[in-house]
């Protein structure tokens, strides 16, 4: 039983683990499990179901106000009792996404059977106790309880709140799942051991937790009156369908759950328009591709339709009001840069 106090910083800078119990020996592996989750994501204690040895292994993604995790296991029970808490607070409010196989969630107010596509949230220093019959897989967000609460506000849900994030659930829901997963795909495609401030697609990190924050405000906060949570839902969708040359403000309001109406004032608001947002959006994407080595081999022309822009003239034309340069001209001047460095 792991007693290792860990509670999650506010300030720490990004960086990514990663631990698999693969070339650890059967007997050491729980241990081993314990001490990797105590210090990435939540102190746990944690036991076997069955005599087979414990497979598992975990990819932690750590920001500044949030820690994100995606894990693999097979049968095993994970526990937090109320002794076992005392000795190791965490502070923190957890968000568990089901994505492979089924889970049971015990906790004082009873129990509840988690399927892939549904999470739940839990305030992480209230005792509970999960259970997994088979192999397993699951993505995990914690933020600190305060943060959490300033997040959500006065009307959050009770928790522990469960919430779909499959084919039923709605479009805030579906994007926080993914704003997770794509964060921790990052990582575990390649990304250097050390992280920077540059998150997807060259977007910042911090714009990153910016937008999981908008999300869990639209999700278990006062979603009606967030329109820092709706904007954050819309850029998400935006960013996920930017290749479709004929996306429309119409269908980003209906995947949000406003009217266009509505979509265009809070864009308004922000200072800018939707369509705007759109294009500044397929630019910036495109400028990273053009800059990315692994794509030099795709013309300019084909980057310009992956990131939904009808025509090269289109694409031409727009990138040099933007940057002051064509696509080309951007590309090699990139080249010219990364053989200086």
């Amino acid at each position: 039983m792991v007693r290792t106090m860990t509670a999650q910083p506010d300030h720490e800078p990004p960086r990514h683990l990663r631990f698999s119990t693969s070339g650890i020996l059967p007997d050491n592996r729980v241990q081993m499990w314990e001490g990797h989750n105590a210090r990435a994501l939540l102190p746990l204690d944690i036991r076997t179901i069955d005599d087979r040895p414990m497979q598992a292994s975990e990819t932690n993604l750590h920001l500044p106000s949030m820690r994100m995790a995606s894990v693999f296991g097979t049968s095993q029970f994970v526990e937090r009792s109320e002794s076992f808490i005392s000795e190791n607070p965490t502070g923190v409010v957890a968000i568990f996404f089901a994505t492979e196989g089924e889970a049971v969630f015990f906790h004082r107010g009873g129990h509840v059977a988690l399927r892939p596509g549904q999470a739940i949230v839990y305030d992480a220093d209230r005792p509970f106790l999960r259970g997994f019959n088979n192999r397993f897989r699951e993505l995990v967000l914690t933020i600190p309880k305060q943060r959490y609460l300033e997040i959500v506000g006065s009307k959050g849900p009770e928790l522990p709140a469960i919430f779909e994030f499959g084919a039923t659930g709605t479009a805030n829901e579906q994007a926080l799942a993914r704003l997770v997963q794509e964060s921790l795909h990052r990582i575990e495609s390649g990304e250097p051991k050390h992280i920077d401030s540059s998150g997807l697609l060259g977007k910042p990190w911090s714009d990153i937790e910016h937008e999981a924050h908008g999300l869990i405000r639209n999700v278990l906060g006062d979603a009606t009156s967030s329109e820092e949570g709706l904007i954050s839902a819309a850029q998400r969708f935006i960013d996920i369908n930017i290749s479709d040359s004929g996306l429309q403000a119409s269908r980003i309001a209906a995947a949000v759950g406003i009217s266009e109406r509505q979509l265009s004032r809070i864009f308004a608001d922000a200072g800018q328009t939707i369509g705007r947002y759109v294009l500044n959006t397929r630019l910036d994407f495109a400028k990273e591709a053009l800059s990315t080595p692994e794509r030099d081999k795709v013309s300019v022309s084909e980057i310009g339709k992956r990131f939904g822009f009808a025509s090269p003239s289109h694409f031409s034309r727009t990138f040099r009001e933007r940057f002051e340069m064509t696509p080309l001209q951007w590309r090699k001047e990139s080249q010219r840069q990364s053989f200086q460095e």
